[in-house]
């Protein structure tokens, strides 16, 4: 059995959802930042790097939803989660969560997380005051040049998908109006509207 080690508010909710999705055979193990859970011993000596995801597998811990998301999909081919079958469109699909993670997400954090990348308090302010902006601009590139409708990848519901609903998800805490993208926006109601994402949507809920 898999287990996975996840935090509410976070972009481990992508991977939960295709755990889920997948069928999975997994255990779902909270981790709460709010009490600093993720800086404990125990969870250091899963995740050294004192964030979520992590996936236990009977090989080995997985990090970084890029990585866990492919695993997931491969190791449940019959989900379909994945285009597996074409090198290309699966290359073309981790480009695109490559993306989300090194560049989109990166902008968002910029909003709670600006410690990370100075210690000036007025660095931290102006890096806080760009986030609406550079987040905003990110979205206008996904929807204008990346999505393809009414799935990431067209036709093909994969597993970008879920990871682009997760990020979505924080556009009005970053104050970015979602309805400046209507692709993007209409993609997050319909995966909101998937008994599956609703309910992992239920154990993300609260702190």
């Amino acid at each position: 059995m898999l287990s996975f080690y996840y935090a509410a508010n976070t972009c481990a909710l992508a991977s939960h959802i295709a755990l889920e999705q997948a069928g999975a055979d997994y255990q779902a193990v909270r981790v709460s930042f709010a009490k600093q859970e993720q800086r404990s011993p125990e969870y250091l000596r899963i995740n050294p790097k004192g964030r979520v995801p992590a996936l236990v597998t009977d090989r080995g811990i997985l990090t970084e939803t890029p990585a866990i998301l492919q695993y997931v999909a491969q190791t449940h081919p019959k989900a379909a989660l994945a285009p597996l079958d074409d090198a290309f469109e699966m290359a073309r699909m981790n480009a695109f969560n490559s993306y989300l993670c090194s560049t989109v997400h990166v902008a968002h954090a910029h909003r709670g997380r600006a410690y990370r990348w100075a210690d000036d308090a007025a660095a931290q302010a102006a890096m806080k005051q760009k986030v609406p902006q550079n987040v905003g601009e990110c979205f206008e590139l996904i929807e204008r040049e990346y999505f393809v409708g009414p799935w990431v990848l067209g036709e093909r519901y994969s597993v970008s998908d879920m990871y682009l609903f997760t990020l979505a998800s924080w556009l009005e805490g970053d104050s970015v109006d979602p309805a400046r993208f209507p692709k993007v926006a209409a993609h997050r109601e319909r995966m909101r509207g998937d008994p599956v994402v609703s309910r992992v949507l239920a154990t993300h809920a609260g702190t």
